[in-house]
C-alpha cells in the first residue's frame, strides 16, 4: 500500500469514526501531504508503509524545520507567518503526525514510535477580543440597516442578534433549518450541532426568540427542511456574505479588524463572565469540549482590568509605592 492511499484511509477513519470536523480534515490532510512530498522528494520515489515504518526521528525534525523556515522567510507576494503562529502550525502538524502513525500502528499494521518522541511547542494562548456591550448589543440591527433589501435586513438581524443572544458559531447558525426554530420556540431552548457532532442546549432570550419569530413569518420559503438563514438563491446562506456584512458594518462604525461574526461569540461568553455567570456553564453553552478553552476568558478578563487599571491608577505610571 502507498502512504498516500494509507493517508486517505485515515482521514476516511478519522471522518466515519472520529467525527472529525471538516475544518480538522483538510488540515491534517494539507500537513500530511506536505509530509509524503518531503518523503517522495528525500527518497526520490513514492512512498509506501514500508517507508513510513523507517522514518526516523531527525528526518521528522528535519520536516518541520524545513516547513517552518519556509513559512518564516519573505517569498515574492507572500507575507512570512509570525513566529507565534508558525509555533501554532508545527504544534498541529505534531499532533497530525502523531495522530496518524497511532491509526497506522492499529489499523493497518505499521508501527514507529518516531512521532510520539517530538515535542509540540508552546505556543501563545490567543485571548478573544470581545465587542464592547453595546456595540455587540446592537450589532445586529445595525448590520441588518446596510441591506437594501427588506428580506434581507430581517434575516440579518435575526442571524447577528442570535450569534450574539445565543453564543453560536457562525457555521452553526447557519446550518439551522426551519425545524431547529420551531422545535426552540416551543421549548424556549434551541438545539445546536457544534464541532465534532456534539449537541448542545442554548436558551433563547426574548429579544433573539422575538427576532427569529419575526424572521420565520417573513421566510420566502418556510418549509421544516429548509435553512432558517438562506442567500439570495434560496441555498443555504454562504459565511462570506455574512462576514461581508459585519465588515461594512465595522468599517462605517471604524470598528477594530477583529470585529468580525465570531467576536459576537466571544462577547456573549466575556458579557456572561462579567455579569458572574459560572465557568462551567459558560463552556456548556458554548460547546467547548475542554474547560482550558473556556478558561481564555478568565485570562482576557484579567488583561482588560489590567488595562483598566493602568490608565486610570494614579500610581500605575510611576510605578511608586503608596
Amino acid at each position: 500500500m502507498t502512504a498516500h492511499e494509507a493517508l486517505e484511509k485515515f482521514l476516511t477513519w478519522l471522518t466515519a469514526e472520529r467525527g472529525a470536523s471538516p475544518r480538522t480534515i483538510e488540515a491534517y490532510r494539507s500537513d500530511l501531504a506536505l509530509f509524503l512530498g518531503f518523503l517522495t522528494n528525500h527518497h526520490a520515489d513514492e512512498p509506501t508503509l514500508t517507508t513510513l515504518g523507517a522514518v526516523s526521528l531527525s528526518d521528522l525534525r528535519a520536516w518541520l524545520a524545513h516547513e517552518q523556515t519556509r513559512a518564516l522567510t519573505p517569498q515574492h507576494g507572500k507575507i512570512p507567518t509570525t513566529r507565534d503562529k508558525a509555533a501554532r502550525t508545527r504544534a498541529r502538524r505534531v499532533s497530525a503526525l502523531r495522530s496518524f502513525y497511532r491509526f497506522l500502528a492499529r489499523h493497518l499494521g505499521t508501527e514507529n514510535p518516531a512521532p510520539s518522541l517530538l515535542t509540540r511547542p508552546r505556543a501563545k494562548v490567543p485571548l478573544p477580543r470581545p465587542l464592547p456591550k453595546p456595540e455587540a448589543a446592537e450589532a445586529g440591527e445595525e448590520i441588518a440597516a446596510l441591506e437594501r433589501d427588506s428580506m434581507a435586513q430581517e434575516r440579518d438581524k435575526a442571524l447577528f442578534l442570535l450569534l450574539y443572544g445565543g453564543g453560536l458559531r457562525i457555521s452553526e447558525a447557519l446550518n439551522l433549518n426551519i425545524s431547529d426554530l420551531d422545535a426552540a420556540l416551543a421549548a424556549g431552548f434551541l438545539r445546536v450541532t457544534g464541532k465534532g457532532g456534539k449537541e448542545r442546549l442554548v436558551p433563547l432570550v426574548s429579544r433573539v426568540s422575538d427576532a427569529l419569530r419575526h424572521w420565520r413569518r417573513l421566510h420566502p420559503s418556510p418549509a421544516p427542511d429548509e435553512p432558517l438563514f438562506p442567500g439570495v438563491r434560496g441555498g443555504r446562506l454562504n459565511p462570506g456574505v455574512a462576514q461581508r456584512a459585519m465588515r461594512e458594518w465595522r468599517r462605517s462604525e471604524g470598528l477594530p479588524e477583529h470585529a468580525t461574526p465570531h467576536a459576537l461569540r466571544h462577547s456573549f461568553a466575556t458579557h456572561m463572565m462579567e455579569g458572574g455567570a459560572d465557568l462551567r456553564a459558560i463552556q456548556e453553552l458554548l460547546g467547548h469540549a475542554s474547560l482550558s478553552t473556556t478558561q481564555r476568558y478568565t485570562l482576557a478578563d484579567e488583561a482588560r482590568l489590567m488595562e483598566v487599571w493602568q490608565k486610570a491608577h494614579p500610581r500605575a505610571i510611576t510605578g511608586s509605592k503608596a
